[in-house]
Order: C-alpha cells, then sequence, then structure tokens
C-alpha cells in the first residue's frame, strides 16, 4: 500500500511548483526540470487516487437495491484494477538516478583479441552512433585514435540529448563477439572483446578542481592516416596528478581543446566519485550481479547466430543484424524494467 500522505506531499510540491512558474517565479529552468520529473508521477497519483475514489463511491451504491448488482460489477473491476494502479504508482515514485538526464561521455576501447577486438570496437561505435541518430542526440567525437585496418585503439564520445545517460548508463561493461574475422582464412571463429565505459557527464558545481593538482601540456596532433595534423601544437594532453586520469583533445583549436579535455576530466572525477558512493551502498548486499562493473562481461554478439545474449537478464535475440544497426531499444527496456523491478523489491523488502 503507498501512504497517502506521501502522495499529498508530492502534489502539493506540483501544484506549488505550477503556481511559481505562471507566476514566473524563482529559476525557472530549474523549477522547469522539477515540474518535468514530477509531472508523471503525478499524473498516476492523481489516477490512483481517483480509482480509490471510485470504489467508494461503489461500495456506497452497494445498499441500493436498484443499483446494487451495477454497483458490485464495477467494484470488482475497479479492484481488479487497482494493484496494477499500485505498481505503475510504485514504479513513478521510485528514486530516480540523479545523473539520469545528464548527457554521457562513452567510451569505447577493445580488449583480448587484438586486430579483430579493435574492429569490434568500431562495430560498437557506429551502433551507439546510430542508436544516438534515432532517438534525436548528438554524438560528438572528442578522440579517436585508429588502427592502420580502420579499427579503434580508442574513443571517447560526447551524446546529448534527452535521458541520455539513463538509457546508455547499462552499456558499461565488457562486449564480447564471436564471428570469423575477415583476416581469418581458414573460417574459424574467433571470440574478442570491447569495453564500454558509460559516464555522466559532470556539471561544474559537481566537481572543483584545484589548479595546482593537473598539468597541461600541448603536442602536436596527429592521427590515422594523416587526420587533423597540423604545423601548431594544438592537442592537450591534461593530467590529474592525484587521481593519475589523463586526458587529451586534438580538435585544431587549443583552447577548445582546453575545454574539451577539462570536460572529461571533470567527469572521470565525478564518476570516480559516484562509483565510491555506490560501492558504499553496495557493501552490505550480498549479491552484485549487475553492478555495473566495467570489468564485468556483460554481452555476447554472436555473428554466425545472429544472436545478442545480455548475461544480466537472461535476454537472448535474434536480431544481430538490427542491433548492429543501432536497434537497442529492446535490450535498454528490458534492462530497465530488469533494474525496476530489483528496486522495488528493495523497497518493499
Amino acid at each position: 500500500m503507498v501512504p497517502l500522505e506521501r502522495l499529498a506531499e508530492i502534489t502539493q510540491r506540483f501544484e506549488f511548483i505550477e503556481a511559481q512558474m505562471a507566476e514566473g517565479g524563482g529559476d525557472i529552468a530549474k523549477l522547469g526540470r522539477e515540474y518535468a520529473e514530477l509531472r508523471p508521477v503525478v499524473e498516476e497519483i492523481r489516477a490512483y487516487q481517483a480509482t480509490l475514489d471510485d470504489i467508494e463511491g461503489a461500495k456506497a451504491l452497494l445498499d441500493d437495491p436498484e443499483m446494487k448488482e451495477l454497483a458490485s460489477e464495477e467494484l470488482a473491476q475497479l479492484e481488479d484494477e487497482l494493484p496494477r494502479m499500485e505498481e505503475a504508482l510504485q514504479l513513478a515514485l521510485l528514486p530516480r538516478d540523479e545523473a539520469d538526464a545528464r548527457p554521457a561521455i562513452v567510451e569505447i576501447r577493445p580488449g583480448t583479441g587484438g586486430e579483430e577486438a579493435a574492429l569490434f570496437a568500431g562495430d560498437l561505435l557506429r551502433m551507439y552512433q546510430r542508436y544516438a541518430e534515432a532517438r534525436g542526440w548528438s554524438f560528438d567525437i572528442i578522440e579517436l585514435n585508429q588502427t592502420e585496418l580502420g579499427g579503434i585503439k580508442e574513443v571517447v564520445a560526447n551524446v546529448r540529448g534527452e535521458n541520455v545517460f539513463a538509457r546508455l548508463k547499462y552499456e558499461s561493461g565488457v562486449h564480447r563477439v564471436q564471428r570469423v574475422p575477415e583476416t581469418e582464412s581458414g573460417g574459424r571463429i574467433h571470440t574478442s572483446a570491447a569495453t564500454v565505459a558509460v559516464l555522466p557527464e559532470a556539471e561544474d558545481v559537481d566537481i572543483h578542481i584545484d589548479a595546482n593538482d593537473i598539468r597541461i601540456d600541448t603536442m602536436r596532433s596527429s592521427g590515422a592516416g594523416g587526420q587533423h595534423v597540423n604545423t601548431t601544437d594544438s592537442a592537450v594532453r591534461i593530467t590529474h596528478i592525484p587521481s593519475g586520469i589523463v586526458v587529451t583533445s586534438s580538435e585544431k583549436s587549443q583552447h577548445r581543446n582546453r575545454e574539451i579535455a577539462m570536460q572529461v576530466l571533470k567527469t572521470r572525477l565525478y564518476d570516480m566519485e559516484r562509483q565510491r558512493a555506490h560501492d558504499e551502498r553496495s557493501a552490505d548486499r550480498a549479491a552484485q550481479v549487475g553492478s555495473g562493473d566495467r570489468s564485468e562481461r556483460i554481452r555476447t554478439y554472436n555473428f554466425p547466430q545472429g544472436r545478442m545474449s545480455d548475461h544480466r537478464i537472461n535476454l537472448t535475440l535474434y536480431k544481430l543484424d538490427q542491433i548492429m544497426q543501432g536497434d537497442l531499444d529492446e535490450t535498454i527496456d528490458a534492462l530497465t524494467a530488469d533494474a525496476q523491478a530489483k528496486l522495488l523489491a528493495e523497497m518493499n523488502g
């Protein structure tokens, strides 16, 4: 049963924000974000309360001989509907990850498997680019190091749009591929892997970096096949001395490179802080299944069988071609539903 006092508090807060926005008072951007977060919750609350009111109304009519049969039928329907509405309301009330609405930094690196792993890292990059395009997000590559055969040694991208981190956060981990490499003449299936890290972009208020804690070096840009080769030392490398994190950016403008590299550094430090807080919260839990640990093997892409398997939720889909073209919604929806079910179990446990 959902506590009615809590529902009343949420509705009052929503109505207060609505009034503030109508008057044009307060921080409109901040109020707008809170309004957008609360609106779907309040819609569920109002639908739930309307059902409770209808149940009370139907019960009151049971004493009326003329209305008894009709009221009894309506009551049975409403009481059948109530558990589904309670579950929808509980889902709406689940604590939100405050980073869900943020842009994300996506980093992809090849793991075991040599050149084939680097080629697979490139396939993953294109998969996420297509997914972002389908959702109307921007996908800007910050740093790209390629191999001579067109594989990827490392790529860092900035993804912006609606609920980017909420949709992409379950992609963090080791992605394994099973296929016959183009370089393999004997037709044998090889297994290789690439690692994906998805980090919520830090805001200025999240992380303060002491100027004494960083070293900034400039260097000549270089890229595969002569890309971005400049005669000036425009590329920037920032080293965060306390953590040992090193970030580079190789755009044409040195000023822009400093901005990009500082943003990526803040994001990585913010992610370290989130991971530390997550680990502290999780220390007393026996099971860490699907914890988002980036060393965890999360998914296998089997090309000969046209199969993708997500090991965290035992999901297998035989539509690998579509998935590699960016058709990720079915997988991400299933992962989101699984995470919500676990949160619900914790709340009700």
